[in-house]
């Protein structure tokens, strides 16, 4: 009896540890990323500031931003608000974006307007930091439809 016992327990943590194996590799596979991740129309909102003369200018932008999944970007929506003047740069601007396995990447408008980018799982939602020189802004993009 305690060798069908045995054997029983054996099977069970065997079985056991093969579901935690597969657990973990569906797990790793949600969290690697490509350009194709970001596919679909995105709201971005960020605020921060320009820095001009070492004086900070509060900046802020609302935009929708369409990507591809191939590293390309259009941009058919954007509301810009430094220091209280209100632009609406002409529709559909493009930019170029990158995405490595670990879910960072890059997107650079044609304007030169650069980001970094940190995106979540599944690429609901995201996070840009503009990295052009004598700017602070971020903010978070979330994603409208397919």
């Amino acid at each position: 009896m305690n060798r069908i016992s045995s054997g029983r327990v054996i099977l069970a943590v065997a079985m056991a540890l093969i579901g935690v194996t597969c657990i973990a590799r569906a797990d790793d596979d949600e969290r690697t990323c490509s350009v194709a991740t970001l596919r679909g129309s995105y709201l971005f909102a960020a605020s921060g500031y320009n820095i001009v003369g070492g004086v900070a200018q509060p900046k802020a932008v609302v935009e929708v931003i369409r990507f591809d999944g191939t590293g390309s970007l259009t941009v058919p929506a954007v509301t810009v608000s430094v220091n209280g003047a209100i632009v609406h740069p002409p529709p559909n601007g493009t930019g170029t974006y990158t995405v490595a396995p670990d879910c960072s990447g890059t997107l650079l408008f044609a304007t030169g307007t650069a980001f970094d980018l940190f995106l979540a799982p599944g690429a609901r939602e995201f996070t840009m930091i503009q990295t052009n020189p004598l700017t602070v802004l971020q903010g978070k993009v979330v994603k409208l439809a397919r």
